[in-house]
């Protein structure tokens, strides 16, 4: 996990909008060929976008298709793609099959990325591309992510961070680009929603879809569903927990959730923030993937 300096990140602010999109751009183009690891949030759209408006045909987006991907969320990636006319192919995962994954511990991500980049390697060879890229933004290595650990030792080009692009950044190029997915909340893949330790099943996975599908149907924006066992905790966004806390309103979101198979419904009062799951781990854990070759 790469670590910005004070001076980097006086740099960064320092370069325009405008330069780092031409910095992004002749990336690409040094790139000749890519395939682009896509999940349709705004940092692999905008990739994919900008990358098909460099390299044309020369360039693929691939979404992997698996259990821990919603499906409101691959209809709306494959939507998205359609739109702009960025070729995309969707290819099964089968990372709930690795036990060092199903078994949920804090490198879980690590080893689905694996599975990802393992698998767009093989589509390197079909296609005769040259190089892999994702959706990492500079922001994104003061994180914890295990998955960057895979990418670099992939060898897996993030084009968006080497341009020195923000999450900000990232959404106002969207934003000019007039592209839909601008403002598109985060959202990671359901088994972040399991809590360390707890198998992820495709069981499990299910419960998480349909509860966060009914409580997106009864208006939520910014929320999520941790999966606790028998118990649902919802993270609810602080601009919307007002409108929650009415008898009415949440009768009617437990009554959905626990028709997903939960038995029990808890109402987080610290609401939504992502990576909560994390808040779990001991410091050596957090730091320990910064030594791996992670980005």
């Amino acid at each position: 996990m790469t670590q910005t300096n004070g001076s980097e990140t006086n740099l960064a602010q320092a370069v325009s909008l405008e330069e780092k999109e031409q910095a992004l751009h002749a990336r690409l183009g040094s790139l000749k060929s890519i395939i682009v690891a896509y999940s349709g949030g705004v940092d692999s759209a905008y990739l994919a976008y900008a990358a098909h408006a460099v390299l044309g045909p020369q360039m693929l987006a691939v979404i992997a298709d698996s259990a821990s991907l919603a499906r409101s969320q691959l209809s709306d990636a494959q939507e998205f793609a359609r739109e702009h006319g960025i070729p995309l192919r969707a290819i099964e995962t089968h990372e709930l099959e690795r036990e060092a994954y199903a078994v949920n511990g804090p490198d879980r991500c690590f080893h689905c990325k694996d599975e990802l980049f393992g698998m767009l390697e093989q589509e390197l060879e079909r296609t005769g591309f040259e190089a892999l890229a994702y959706g990492l933004n500079l922001d994104d290595g003061q994180d914890f992510r295990p998955g960057h650990k895979a990418a670099a030792q992939h060898r897996v080009a993030a084009p968006l961070a080497e341009a020195g692009l923000t999450k900000a950044d990232v959404r106002a190029l969207s934003q000019r680009a007039q592209l839909r997915v601008w403002d598109k909340p985060a959202s990671a893949c359901l088994s972040s929603r399991m809590e360390y330790g707890r198998r992820v099943t495709p069981e499990a996975l299910r419960m998480i879809e349909q509860a966060e599908d009914s409580l997106r149907g009864l208006g939520l924006k910014r929320f999520r569903v941790r999966h606790h066992g028998s118990i649902a905790r919802i993270e609810i966004a602080e601009e919307e927990m007002a409108d929650v806390l009415q008898m009415g309103r949440m009768k009617a979101m437990a009554a959905v959730v626990r028709a997903a198979g939960f038995r029990y419904v808890s109402l987080d009062c610290e609401g939504y923030r992502s990576g909560s799951m994390n808040e779990v781990l001991p410091i050596e854990v957090l730091t320990g993937f910064q030594s791996g070759g992670s980005r």
